[in-house]
């Protein structure tokens, strides 16, 4: 029977007048793997502090049991910033401790791509967001612990890294886990429950996201249609999930007679022929095309002779490593940077909106609605479908009293919201969204992603939130840093597959090339020894020689004082020599 780990009690807290958590009463065991959902704001994160023992309870019991390991990853990562990487990490471990340990190296080159003396020697202080981020998930990863308690342990992770972390944890039997991510692909990946944080209250469900996804439709189903709108997401997307890849569902627990009796009578997520009947008749056949084009990011070349076409009506996920030129990628289709070489033909009827990772400059006076009808008061879809500015921010994750939240009072998630509102206010007819899934939360995810589902035009995005991306779109291309453009029949899976290639080959050519470096300088070393032999012999049979004249000068006090003084400079370069060969020897038989 697995060990109880923590119990909360009747547990409640409250910040100002918003009770967060109300008469919670929880536990957690050995090996569980717990995610956890909610709106923004609902207190996922103070439940995460709360059974750390980080933040104290109100009212009611935390319990630890003896002896238990806890490790805590918060959305902010604090350190000295005067101290190293190594120290951050390691803290005062020797290198000769943990070298010789594999989970720890296997930590490294997941997250870090090896130990690198330069990046351990770095201080805390200068690194970035997604760096420090993983310098945190290497210090929990590589403690012997109990239970992990993630918040957003995804932040700032591209998609091979999120990859990698879900195998990891996997891997790692009967570690506990509970987890706050809006990652929806790594809640399925790894987690076997899900907590939902509403009103104060824990709603608890078997199975990862796509398991709580089922399970709440039917609650909502035999409950009653009084969350017509909400029932409406949960079942379309739902029937997305059912109508994916196989391997989306072969780990959630739940009945697949059930699944397909929900979602039997729903139509499809989108009309792919309709909107690209929309898109052609709006965007005409040209959005965007890329002859023999070479694209440069200052001296670094990103993209190389390449051809691309980017039609009406696509909807194409862009995925790479970090620093492959994704964003670069974009910036040059929308004008901000002019190719090398080569051309971009850009169609005549393209009004592209562009959602950077940087966010804009907002008046502060704005109220939220005020900034949105700035730009519109009416948004167009296609299709006779239009929004509201009041609408559209609804949709949003802004409802009717957060409409008139001052700018200035916005969290950064809010502000990313905001910045998103606006931009389709302008009703583009082409999207170009560069990690739209930044600080929102699921429930806002899904409204985004069925918003997307009814927009007409043509869609480009680059997200490490591989569920957004296989949700809205239909294409895929990758950016592995070698210059080219390739494009990924299969997806994600396929572009993890030759990211694996890819290392791996480094891998065997480094190898090879150390193997070749070794041969190298083992030769060099046998050359080393006999020009030490010889230089050795040589300084013997000047020590001999010298000998030979002492006892022929023996009566000639002069000549004795010369003969002295070069015998002894001799031996001193023999010994020189022999401490030499003696190196050289050590060093090859290693």
């Amino acid at each position: 029977m697995a060990r109880n780990l923590v119990n909360l009690e009747e547990v409640s807290k409250a910040f100002d007048i918003k009770q967060l958590l109300d008469q919670v009463s929880l536990g957690i065991s050995e090996g569980d793997r717990i995610g956890i959902v909610g709106r923004n704001g609902s207190g996922k994160s103070t439940l995460l502090r709360v059974i750390a023992s980080v933040e104290p309870a109100d009212r009611g019991r935390v319990t630890q049991a003896n002896g238990i390991r806890v490790g805590l990853l918060s959305q902010v990562d604090f350190a000295d910033p005067s101290a190293t990487v190594r120290d951050v990490v390691l803290g005062k471990r020797q290198e000769h401790e943990w070298a010789r340990e594999a989970g720890i190296r296997e930590v490294f080159d997941g997250l870090f791509g090896g130990h690198s003396e330069e990046f351990f020697n770095r201080t805390f202080g200068a690194l970035s967001g997604g760096e420090r981020r993983r310098v945190g998930l290497a210090k929990l990863l590589i403690d012997d612990l109990d239970l992990i308690l993630l918040d957003e342990p995804t932040n700032h992770l591209d998609v091979e890294g999120v990859a990698w972390l879900s195998r990891h944890l996997n891997s790692r039997k009967g570690l506990a886990v509970a987890v706050i991510t809006h990652d929806r692909w790594f809640l399925d990946a790894v987690t076997e429950r899900t907590w939902e944080v509403v009103d104060g209250s824990i709603e608890e469900y078997d199975g990862g996201y796509s398991a709580y996804i089922l399970a709440k439709a039917e609650r909502s189903r035999q409950a009653s249609a009084m969350e017509g709108r909400r029932n409406q997401l949960i079942r379309k997307e739902l029937a997305w999930l059912r109508r994916g890849p196989p391997a989306r569902t072969t780990k959630p627990k739940f009945r697949v007679d059930a699944a397909n009796e929900l979602i039997s009578a729903e139509p499809a997520p989108r009309d792919g022929n309709e909107l690209l009947r929309f898109a052609r008749n709006r965007l005409g056949n040209t959005v965007y095309e890329l002859h023999h084009a070479q694209i440069r990011a200052g001296d670094k070349e990103i993209l190389a002779d390449t051809y691309w076409n980017v039609g009406p009506g696509d909807r194409i996920g862009i995925v790479g490593i970090n620093g492959a030129g994704k964003t670069t990628l974009m910036r040059t289709l929308v004008g901000e940077i002019k190719p090398a070489a080569g051309k971009l033909i850009k169609g005549v009827t393209v009004k592209a909106a562009f959602l950077s990772q940087h966010l804009t400059e907002l008046k502060s006076t704005w109220r939220v609605l005020e900034a949105v009808e700035d730009v519109a008061f009416h948004v167009e879809l296609g299709n006779g479908k239009d929004l509201s500015a009041s609408q559209l921010c609804e949709r949003l994750g802004f409802d009717r009293e957060s409409q008139w939240a001052p700018v200035a009072k916005l969290s950064g998630g809010e502000r990313r919201r905001l910045q998103l509102t606006r931009l389709l206010m302008e009703s583009p007819n082409v999207l170009l969204l560069d990690e739209p899934t930044n600080d929102f939360d699921i429930e806002t995810l899904t409204e985004l992603e069925d918003l997307l589902d009814s927009y007409t035009g043509t869609i480009l995005a680059i997200s490490h939130d591989r569920y957004f991306l296989e949700r809205v779109c239909d294409r895929f291309v990758g950016m592995l840093g070698d210059g080219q453009l390739r494009d990924l029949p299969r997806g994600v899976d396929q572009y993890l597959e030759q990211r694996e290639e890819m290392i791996l080959k480094a891998n065997e050519s480094e190898n090879s090339t150390r193997k070749a470096s070794s041969a190298a300088e083992e030769r060099q070393l046998k050359k080393d020894l006999a020009r030490l032999e010889r230089q050795i012999e040589k300084a013997n049979e000047r020590e001999r020689q010298l000998l030979r004249e002492q006892d022929e000068n023996s009566d000639d006090t002069e000549r004795l004082v010369d003969i002295h003084n070069a015998l002894d400079e001799t031996q001193k370069v023999r010994a020189d020599l022999e401490e030499q060969w003696l190196a050289a020897t050590l060093q090859l038989e290693d």
